[in-house]
């Protein structure tokens, strides 16, 4: 008998143990929107440029797509939002220049096209337009502005590849769960010490991918 209480006990612990992992197993945060279908082109209106009639580009809406999120952690203290395009030409110097193409495999670096944080916790949305607007968190400068301090070029804007480039952009809208409510930096900080900061706090993250070009083979 004594030998049989030793066993359920032990089978009393195994199922303790299974039961709290279980308990502690959390869904991945899911990323969705009503504008942007994931592995979807992306619709022009969110774009910051657009083709044209004769195979260059021109200037796009440029408002930021709905965005919502779930099954966040149930200590997340706040959130961020990072959209990034890993697909840019690490160079410039052939891009939107007649008579040139930037081959698909030309080497690439990531374009930061949104970079909003200390978003509290209990939001769960950002509205159709409101990537400039919102007054949830901070909205950082984001890679169009040559610079840290340009404040029309902070929040979101949206793609616009060279219309002479032959690759496909993916754009990737990553919502990440934070275990702080500040994230110690300030509206003219640098993307990168930004964007290490989020990692750093990050508890769960998901996220979208939408895709975009401007480019007409054999033009």
């Amino acid at each position: 008998m004594k030998y049989i209480f030793i066993s359920a006990l032990a089978a009393t612990a195994c199922f303790s143990s299974i039961s709290d992992a279980i308990a502690t197993t959390h869904l991945p945060l899911t990323v969705s929107s009503k504008s942007v279908a994931n592995g979807k082109p992306i619709p022009t209106k969110f774009a910051y440029c657009m083709p044209d009639d004769n195979g260059k580009s021109k200037n796009a809406e440029n408002i930021s797509p709905e965005i919502s999120w779930a099954n966040a952690p149930k200590n997340t203290k706040s959130f961020a939002i990072v959209v990034v395009d890993p697909d840019v030409p690490a160079e410039f110097d052939d891009a939107n220049k007649d008579g040139k193409t930037i081959a698909e495999n030309f080497p690439r670096k990531n374009f930061y096209h949104w970079l909003q944080f200390d978003i509290p916790a209990n939001i769960t949305n950002i509205g159709e337009n409101m990537g400039k607007k919102s007054t949830s968190g901070i909205s950082l400068t984001n890679d169009f502005a040559g610079g840290k301090n340009a404040p029309e070029f902070a929040g979101y804007d949206g793609p616009c590849p060279p219309w002479n480039d032959a690759r496909l952009h993916h754009y990737h809208f990553t919502i990440h769960a934070l275990d702080v409510e500040k994230l110690g930096v300030d509206k003219n900080a640098s993307l990168s010490d930004a964007v290490a900061a989020i990692e750093k706090h990050t508890i769960a993250k998901g996220k979208l991918v939408g895709t975009y070009s401007n480019y007409k083979a054999g033009k």
